[in-house]
């Protein structure tokens, strides 16, 4: 399904409201001035509140699993505003909030 590419000033959070940003923003394809982000390219994750039974157990890290399948920069598939990641250690869901609407891929 179509939708807005992402780009590094997007706003992703992971599932439990801790800020999400890509470590390598791919500056070959900008929108709105901005570098995107490939499928490739972990994120990091910032004040993760979550924890498991009293024990902390925050979202570190997340990796995009399915991005855009006809768009790509670099040979590396760029993600798109419904395109899923995984946090790490615990495997809940990255959620973009909002980005960029001009540029959309599929």
């Amino acid at each position: 399904m179509p939708g807005p590419l992402l780009h590094a000033g997007a706003s992703v959070l992971c599932a439990h409201g801790g800020t999400a940003s890509p470590t390598q923003p791919n500056p070959r394809v900008l929108v709105g001035g901005m570098p995107t982000v490939t499928m490739s390219a972990p994120y990091v994750v910032a004040g993760c509140p979550f924890n498991v039974s009293g024990g902390p157990s925050p979202c570190i890290s997340a990796q995009w699993v399915v991005a855009a399948l006809r768009v790509s920069s670099g040979g590396q598939p760029l993600v798109l505003m419904d395109s899923q990641a995984l946090c790490a250690p615990n495997g809940t869901p990255l959620l973009p909030i909002s980005a960029q609407t001009r540029v959309i891929g599929s």
